[in-house]
């Protein structure tokens, strides 16, 4: 008998969102902050250490900000489930019937309702509890240090790209080379990530092009006001 698989795009938002997030993060914010210093008449040392600088702070950043977020949600996952042990414990007649319930509001016959959630708790109890009362299950089981790594990661590797582009690029169209290869880049991945998602590429990719320019245009605005007081 042939297995029918269905190619659906929800199991890609989670590693997606954040890939595509920690990358977008690494290089505006690198390229931004490189843009302000360069605006101010930094030279390109100056540019350098400023990214590199950026590019650490972010990274460290990311991930202990994706850690603490990742593990709260893992200690509220526990929490819940420490309760529902206790409830199937001193009430199981009241966890069967509530279970059913579940079932019934999903629009199953409330005889089958009954009879799928006698059988599932039979089965795993906690298990059932976790993912049809609760919407926890293995398959999107938080994972601290994993969440913490690979936004770190995708930082470093969307900051490296406007580093590498002020080391190599000559002086005089530092700053234009900067920016427009840091657009692109943005421009990009947000057609990449629009497209793995199944929405439209070009507007994906002008929606993320439009507050990456306007995020540097800033910056770059506050770098030239200061370098011009001082």
């Amino acid at each position: 008998m042939r297995r029918h698989l269905e190619r659906h795009r929800t199991g890609k938002a989670g590693w997606l969102r954040a890939a595509v997030l920690g990358a977008d993060d690494g290089i505006l914010s690198t390229a931004s902050l490189m843009l302000g210093v360069a605006a101010a008449h930094g030279s390109r040392v100056n540019l350098l250490i400023a990214g590199v600088a950026g590019l650490v702070a972010g990274a460290m950043s990311m991930a202990a900000g994706e850690y603490v977020s990742v593990h709260s949600q893992k200690d509220t996952e526990r929490a819940d489930l420490s309760i529902e042990r206790v409830e199937l414990k001193t009430d199981n007649k009241g966890e069967h019937k509530e279970l059913a319930e579940i079932y019934i509001a999903r629009g199953l016959d409330p005889s089958l309702a009954k009879q799928v959630a006698k059988q599932l708790m039979a089965h795993d109890a906690l298990g059932a509890h976790a993912r049809d009362e609760l919407g926890i299950s293995k398959a999107l089981r938080p994972r601290p240090i994993q969440a913490a790594l690979s936004s770190a990661a995708s930082f470093a590797l969307g900051a490296l790209m406007p580093l590498l582009v002020t080391a190599i690029a000559p002086g005089k169209g530092l700053i234009l080379l900067v920016s427009v290869s840091s657009l692109a880049l943005l421009a990009l991945l947000g057609g990449l990530a629009a497209r793995a998602g199944g929405a439209g590429v070009m507007i994906g990719a002008m929606r993320v092009a439009f507050w990456g320019g306007l995020a540097m245009a800033m910056t770059a605005g506050i770098g030239w006001l200061f370098g011009t007081v001082v």
